[in-house]
């Protein structure tokens, strides 16, 4: 069955999303097409205006509608502290714990040789420039546990380390609530190595 040309302008608009399959696709696009007008046109307004509005903070390089984002700009965070990420994504995840109250450093990635992405390719020089002009403490690194995010780490704790700041890395292993049994030699082998006095 063929679509009307403007649903199928939607249909592969949608597609084009991450994570979104032909499927899904459809049934966003008929819920637009079912839903009130005012409601579609909310929407659309709010993807404009979130691609109008929304740029790097020029500090962290989190998103911001202002010059910084609302976490650098609060006077209630500790600035002492910095939580290093791959994007911006990863900070939501972190808020929700309501644990780490320092700020934070968005890398823009992570180096992977295989994709070309080395270290002139990240905020790795603006981080350097943060530790050296600004009373930094210790820098968490919250990089991804995988190939990239592990090379990530290793080479930003030898370059910070001899700056005389603390370098800690977001302890790894096992979920609260898994079972042994079905933990990855990996997950169980962090687990142990992370394993902290009771």
């Amino acid at each position: 069955m063929n679509a009307a040309p403007a649903i199928q302008k939607l249909l592969d608009e949608l597609e084009r999303l991450p994570g979104i399959g032909p499927k899904s696709a459809q049934r966003i696009a008929y819920w637009i097409l079912n839903t009130d007008a005012a409601t579609a046109l909310r929407l659309a307004e709010a993807i404009v205006e979130v691609k109008e509005t929304v740029h790097f903070c020029s500090r962290c390089f989190n998103y911001a509608q202002d010059d910084v984002c609302e976490i650098c700009a609060s006077d209630r965070r500790d600035a002492s502290i910095i939580c290093v990420v791959s994007e911006p994504r990863d900070i939501p995840p972190i808020e929700r714990t309501m644990v780490f109250k320092g700020v934070y450093h968005v890398l823009g990635g992570a180096l992977s040789p295989m994709e070309n992405i080395g270290p002139d390719d990240l905020h790795i020089a603006e981080l350097l420039r943060r530790l050296v002009t600004e009373d930094v403490q210790e820098v968490v690194l919250a990089t991804n546990p995988n190939v990239e995010g592990e090379t990530t780490a290793a080479y930003l704790a030898r370059i910070i380390k001899p700056l005389g700041v603390t370098v800690t890395r977001l302890a790894s292993g096992l979920p609260v609530g898994g079972d042994l049994e079905f933990a990855d030699e990996v997950t169980l082998g962090r687990a142990i190595e992370s394993r902290l006095p009771l």
